[in-house]
């Protein structure tokens, strides 16, 4: 029966942070596993940068994808309602439509795998009787602590921001209270309850996949598989390592025209800092301010992807803009006349891999989103983190502490408003300092391994392999 084509149903929740993992992750079944792959895109909204994202995937033989528009939540939540609990009360919602949707595939998938924000749709698999998985696409240390939240929840006393020790996780590195995951920092909270149901609904899969490799992460991923406080949690199901699924750089004929890449070509190798927030981070106008005149007192080439700023508060720090015309709004005044010859600032887009990947950038600063960490780590280029929301902070005192290959203002960036003078030293040191100089070379050996852990017979490509096995033995037992 294993000669058969396996058939995979992949749903995503709203939101370009899951749904690009998930396509990229479908691509790579069908491309190098020879699955049949059927995407289930749930979607608040269909804006041209979405329709494109589609389309590049649609031509793909053995790949299908399928738009699911979400339900409308908007009478039964207040606008003020924190990401989390939209999202989560959206998918339960379109439940009845994701379930149409899948009763209507033909051939009918024999697995489903959903990211964390899909385990709703677990009840749909035991309906339709196939194996259900969850795709994490953080780190393997993201979901260490995600899934021993269930025990920290009973454990703690009070607040997690208040404590003052890091929290144990069992074989893993211990989590400090500044760096806990949102919404944990408010217990009280709504968002914080649907937090652990989403715990509840990892632990529940068959297995999980998660984007990150042996090399990257061999302590965690052991704790996960083989610590008895830990593995209990998941119920000792396997643990598949399936990454770095990142976009990999293929030089398109568009995006080396885009106008950004052509100024990039004009400039010496390895001088200019890329500066970018990922497609839902924002910054207040006095944060905007600072990073301008940082950037501008550095003296470093740059080019900054600016977006509409908001007033400065981590549950406003995702997707709710102002109201501004252009970046001349809200830079300083005569920011871009005086940068002109070494800056290049660009509203609210750019082609992210393109850029990371040509011989002039040198430096990344990044909200620290797993999906920009492992396109940094996959161009070879050192960071400064900057977290803003959901598990960044984690993200980024992995990188800064345990990796090397980053730097990181003093004092945590959603605590305090980073001034200008440490974001010129920052700056000056990962462009054209010693200190940059070495995270270049840990970098280089991260890239190696990420580029060795999806080749075939790599540590992911083996785990994507022993995956696919486990699914038709589940499916014909």
């Amino acid at each position: 029966m294993a000669s058969k084509q396996l058939h995979v149903a992949l749903l995503a929740s709203p939101g370009m942070g899951h749904l690009v993992p998930i396509l990229l992750l479908g691509h790579n079944l069908v491309t190098h596993h020879n699955l049949r792959v059927t995407i289930l895109a749930v979607t608040a909204t269909t804006t041209h940068s979405l329709t494109q994202l589609l389309t590049s995937f649609a031509t793909t033989t053995n790949l299908s994808i399928i738009q699911i528009p979400v339900a409308d939540v908007s009478s039964v939540l207040p606008s003020d309602t924190k990401v989390i609990t939209q999202i989560c009360v959206m998918m339960r919602e379109t439940i009845p439509a994701i379930r149409t949707t899948l009763s209507l595939i033909n051939p009918r998938p024999l697995v489903l795998i959903g990211d964390i924000f899909s385990t709703e749709s677990w009840q749909l698999a035991e309906e339709f009787g196939i194996p259900k998985y969850v795709f994490v696409t953080g780190s393997a240390w993201f979901t260490a602590l995600f899934v021993y939240s269930l025990v920290l929840d009973k454990k703690v006393v009070g607040q997690y921001v208040d404590k003052k020790e890091p929290f144990e996780i069992p074989g893993c590195k211990p989590v400090r209270p500044e760096d806990v995951v949102d919404p944990m920092p408010n217990r009280n909270d709504e968002a914080y309850k649907y937090y652990l149901d989403l715990a509840i609904g990892v632990t529940l899969a068959d297995g999980l996949l998660i984007n990150t490799w042996e090399d990257l992460e061999p302590q965690t991923l052991d704790a996960l598989r083989n610590n008895e406080s830990l593995s209990a949690l998941v119920k000792h199901k396997p643990v598949y390592t399936v990454g770095p699924v990142c976009k990999r750089y293929e030089p398109e004929p568009d995006m080396l025209q885009h106008e950004v890449v052509k100024w990039l070509d004009e400039q010496p190798d390895g001088s200019v800092v890329y500066v970018s927030f990922g497609s839902g981070g924002v910054l207040s106008v006095e944060e905007i301010h600072e990073l301008a005149w940082g950037l501008e007192m550095s003296g470093q080439r740059f080019v900054w992807v600016v977006r509409p700023p908001v007033g400065h508060d981590p549950d406003s720090s995702f997707l709710k803009y102002g109201q501004f015309d252009g970046p001349c709004d809200y830079l300083p005044q005569g920011f871009l006349s005086r940068t002109e010859k070494v800056g290049f600032v660009v509203p609210s887009w750019a082609p992210q891999v393109e850029i990371l990947n040509h011989a002039s950038v040198g430096g990344f600063v990044t909200h620290c989103g797993w999906n920009s960490v492992l396109e940094s780590i996959t161009s070879c280029i050192p960071m400064i983190v900057w977290p803003l929301y959901a598990e960044q902070r984690m993200n980024a005192t992995m990188l800064t502490e345990e990796l090397k290959v980053a730097v990181r203002p003093e004092v945590l960036t959603t605590k305090k408003v980073v001034g200008r003078e440490e974001i010129m030293r920052l700056v000056v040191d990962l462009v054209s300092g010693e200190r940059g100089k070495a995270m270049q070379m840990k970098m280089n050996r991260l890239k190696e391994g990420a580029k060795k852990a999806i080749s075939e017979n790599g540590s992911s490509y083996i785990s994507v392999c022993k995956f696919i096995e486990d699914c038709w033995y589940r499916i014909i037992s």
